[in-house]
């Protein structure tokens, strides 16, 4: 299966195991949950789906790599206790409390979440003193002397041995107790999940026409060679970073994060043709409408490997300007109903505040137990950015009675909100337009019924953020177009073309 199906799968075990009786016991008792691991090449974003999982379902997330401990650390240090036996006192060993459960209990401690996932990662690695321990762990879910919490599912990962020489294999009574998924590197599965982090546009275009490049492992005479989504992810961020601050991108940036010379040439190849068709064919100008005839006549003569590379820019453009959209929307919507109360209230700044502070706390609180995505902070940042800026707006007052008088402070709560809503608006309709555009450039250059008009469909009708901006706003040329779906020949003459091109 690939990540994206195995991040389902976990999903829905960790949603039965936590299921409880009518007397708020677990249906599934701990020692009876079969604990999952997730077995799959590096860096194909095992941790990353974790971190969603948690975020999704609202539990706390703990994660160790198990390569880091000894089993002092993963069962406890041994100490001396005073015990009577039979009217006589003896001296016995015990164990402090596992550095591992230990976390745990601080994490519930901390966020208040007392239902969570403990991460394993690399469970196949631990060292000799600590394998023996492995399997009383797995079976009834103890280091040492002590438990994992009730409401704690175990969740593990690990390598297949070809790509770790660490791999300790597992015997047969080990994967008796453990729900084994095993996971493939794969490229649509990440592209859906590329997109909607914002990935660099010449990445996505690069990997869209090289996708056996997406994940690459071999062994040379130099050496293990390597490229994984993990490097894929972390280059993007690099890179957009290099461009804010105008640094030049070259092969030597590439090859710290894709250990493969090939790959890296290629790639630093197709990031300066990426550049060039910017700048050749002044997306930004096509998009807002200004299109020349030489533009179309360029386009229309172009091969086809610099047609699609076209596409993909003007696509990657088009969606990042209908996320920013789709973000502001949920973000108005979400605040709403919290806003009609504080507006109705007999004191709406302290109303406000109390809903900067709650947001803060479900920072803090998700935070602290492990389970806050990128994704999930940005979006309660945003909220919270746009709350004190609504507080601020009140403190903008014409006199000093202003301070006290609540029909003002609503009044002025609702036209800034208000104008927000009509600013956004603004917005939707500027993106609808260059989306409009997108479909004119498309037709003229290309052709109604071309090869190019049906990536154009096919991908907005496939990625999730232009899908929803769609059917929330509408698209009059999407709908006219929207037929060429249903030519599946000329989608399969589309991809061995595809598959045929050579940068």
């Amino acid at each position: 299966m690939n990540i994206s199906e195995a991040k389902e799968y976990i999903k829905n075990s960790i949603r039965i195991y936590l299921k409880k009786d009518e007397y708020g016991d677990y249906k599934i008792p701990v020692v009876r949950q079969r604990p999952i691991f997730l077995l799959g090449a590096p860096g194909i974003g095992k941790t990353a789906i974790m971190e969603q999982i948690a975020g999704e379902l609202g539990i706390a997330l703990v994660s160790y790599s198990m390569t880091h401990h000894t089993r002092q650390s993963a069962l406890g240090l041994p100490f001396i206790k005073e015990k009577e036996y039979g009217g006589k006192t003896v001296s016995v060993s015990e164990y402090t409390m596992s550095e591992i459960i230990s976390s745990i209990y601080e994490t519930m401690e901390e966020s208040g979440v007392k239902e969570g996932v403990l991460f394993l990662d690399e469970i196949n690695c631990v060292s000799e003193t600590l394998a023996p321990s492995m399997l009383q762990f797995l079976q009834y879910k103890v280091f040492g002397r002590h438990q994992v919490p009730e409401g704690w599912v175990i969740v593990t990962a690990g390598n297949p041995p070809e790509y770790n020489r660490s791999v300790r294999e597992f015997d047969v009574v080990t994967m008796d107790r453990l729900k084994v998924l095993s996971v493939e590197a794969d490229y649509p599965a990440w592209k859906a999940y590329a997109i909607e982090k914002g990935l660099h546009g010449a990445i996505l275009n690069f990997l869209d026409v090289k996708k056996e490049y997406f994940y690459h492992m071999e062994t040379t005479p130099e050496g293990r060679s390597y490229v994984t989504a993990r490097g894929w992810e972390d280059l993007s961020d690099i890179i957009t970073l290099y461009e804010e601050d105008k640094l030049k991108v070259n092969e030597n940036l590439i090859s710290q994060y894709l250990s493969n010379d090939t790959i890296v040439r290629e790639f630093a190849a197709y990031y300066d043709l990426y550049n060039k068709y910017k700048q050749d064919y002044r997306t930004d100008d096509l998009l807002n409408g200004k299109i020349g005839d030489s533009m179309l006549e360029k386009a229309g003569k172009a091969g086809l490997d610099e047609r699609l590379s076209l596409m993909g820019i003007l696509l990657n453009t088009i969606n990042d300007e209908m996320k920013h959209i789709l973000e502001q929307a949920d973000a108005l919507k979400e605040i709403l109903p919290a806003l009609k109360k504080v507006k109705d209230s007999e004191d709406i700044e302290t109303g406000l505040r109390t809903q900067i502070e709650a947001r803060k706390t479900i920072l803090a609180t998700k935070s602290a137990a492990g389970s806050l995505t990128p994704q999930e902070k940005k979006r309660h940042r945003g909220i919270q950015m746009l709350l004190e800026e609504m507080l601020v707006a009140l403190g903008e007052k014409n006199s000093a009675e202003d301070i006290t008088d609540t029909n003002k402070n609503s009044e002025k709560l609702g036209t800034y909100y208000n104008d927000k809503v009509k600013a956004l608006k603004e917005a939707t309709n500027v993106v609808s337009n260059r989306l409009h555009h997108l479909f004119v450039f498309t037709e003229k250059a290309f052709g109604s019924e071309s090869n190019e008009m049906l990536v154009l469909v096919t991908e907005l009708t496939v990625g999730n953020t232009s899908a929803r901006f769609i059917s929330t706003f509408g698209s009059a040329d999407y709908a006219k177009f929207n037929a060429l779906l249903m030519v599946t020949d000329r989608k399969d003459a589309l991809k061995e073309d595809i598959e045929k091109l050579v940068l």
